[in-house]
């Protein structure tokens, strides 16, 4: 028999909650089929069975938010006999690899969830003046912080428990109601008070933590250049039909920009680290990073060895992490190990900013919006040209003006000369 655990998904993770069971008691299980749904801080991401077998008790209910390391529930091995409880913790494992746990810490948590599992348990849970016996801690908080009544509240757990989600769901809707648009995060109004109280989701605190340790931490430099595009815009305008009937994607003018921002930082490699403690570490590889804005949060999925893709590659790679990245399904590896990162600004009609360092990393660069307009070239005579401003952030204990100017002079000359 194996005990899962609640895995690290994820750098300086501490906890998860578990969205959805995928399965239940006595269910057949196959090897890395998903035993159930888990959303932390930084990812969601669904947790396969470490064997083939059947599923056995599950001991943390839907909507419960656990600490690293809690059982999880049992899966029984195929040819195996269900263990017996006094033995239970005994050759058990996590996700494959050795950690026993003590008997007494894997029946703990287990009364309140075996009964669900009886006829009896799901009728008791399916009646809603007797869900109140059966609501989690995160249950009870969100209703305590939020003064909701939990009756109102529709479940769709267990026997029609009520998890997080569902009372995460019903704050949602409350202002969307009253008119406010459905992307707004959940407000509570107190009476007398001119204003709203916001509630910040986990994403939206972490986000929130990382900028102000990224200020905090990194003396951080702004420079900027303009470059002119206008080949590269008519390569780009020559290429996206054929492109996306052979591909399947649309070709946008971020995987050129991120190829170019690749070969810069070959020439320029103190821009391509990151910080590991007191140890700054430069990375042959270029593990780019690409800033996506999601309605939960803003997100900064990585395409490992970039450097070593085309700009068909970069384009596929980048529409699947965006995709992934809305729909809330990115794995950890795909939010871990970036070395630099990129951020296309300019889809929100942005002509200038100033991005926050993505430490651990030095440095961030953003593609404003396209601008046509009139510039001075060549013999002094006056063209429209497709102009667009690239910015750059860095920090100013890994590298000095120096390097931050050579890169964006370097990036600027390779974007001008694509086309």
């Amino acid at each position: 028999m194996t005990i899962v655990k609640m895995p690290q998904l994820g750098e300086s993770v501490t906890e998860g909650t578990i969205l959805k069971w995928m399965k239940e008691p006595g269910d057949p299980v196959k090897l890395d089929e998903p035993l159930c749904e888990i959303e932390t801080e930084k990812v969601t991401a669904e947790l396969p069975s470490p064997f083939e077998g059947t599923m056995g008790r599950i001991l943390v209910p839907q909507g419960e938010t656990v600490e690293v390391g809690t059982a999880l529930c049992e899966v029984i091995e195929a040819g195996q006999a269900r263990a017996d409880p006094a033995t239970a913790g005994h050759g058990d494992t996590w996700l494959g690899g050795p950690m026993a746990i003590p008997p007494e810490e894997s029946e703990a948590p287990v009364a309140p969830v075996a009964a669900a599992a009886t006829a009896e348990g799901l009728a008791s849970r399916a009646k809603p003046d007797e869900r109140g016996r059966f609501y989690s801690p995160a249950v009870m908080r969100l209703a305590r912080e939020h003064a909701i009544d939990l009756g109102a509240v529709p479940g769709t757990g267990i026997g029609g428990r009520v998890t997080r989600r569902d009372v995460e769901r019903f704050l949602a809707a409350r202002p969307a109601a009253a008119g406010a648009p459905v992307s707004s995060p959940p407000a509570v109004a107190r009476p007398g008070e001119p204003f709203e109280v916001v509630t910040l989701s986990p994403t939206r605190k972490t986000i929130a933590e990382h900028l102000v340790r990224s200020n905090l931490d990194a003396p951080q430099a702004w420079t900027m250049v303009e470059c002119d595009v206008t080949r590269l815009m008519a390569l780009r305008e020559r290429e996206k039909d054929r492109f996306g009937r052979q591909e399947g994607v649309e070709l946008t003018l971020l995987p050129y920009f991120t190829a170019a921002v690749c070969e810069a930082l070959r020439a320029f490699p103190m821009l391509n680290a990151r910080w590991e403690g007191a140890e700054l570490r430069r990375y042959r590889a270029q593990n780019i990073a690409i800033a996506v804005a999601t309605e939960y949060g803003l997100v900064t999925p990585v395409i490992h060895n970039a450097g070593d893709l085309s700009v068909s590659g970069l384009a596929k790679q980048i529409a699947d992490l965006v995709q992934r990245a809305h729909a809330r399904k990115l794995r950890v590896e795909d939010i871990e190990g970036g070395t630099f990162t990129v951020n296309n600004t300019g889809t929100f009609g942005s002509i200038a900013s100033k991005p926050i360092v993505n430490t651990p990393q030095v440095g961030i660069v953003t593609l404003e919006r396209v601008v046509k307009r009139a510039v001075v070239v060549e013999g002094d005579a006056i063209a429209v040209r497709a102009m667009v401003n690239v910015c750059l952030s860095f920090d100013h204990r890994a590298l000095d003006g120096y390097e931050a100017g050579g890169f964006l002079a370097d990036l600027k000359r390779r974007l001008e000369a694509m086309g």
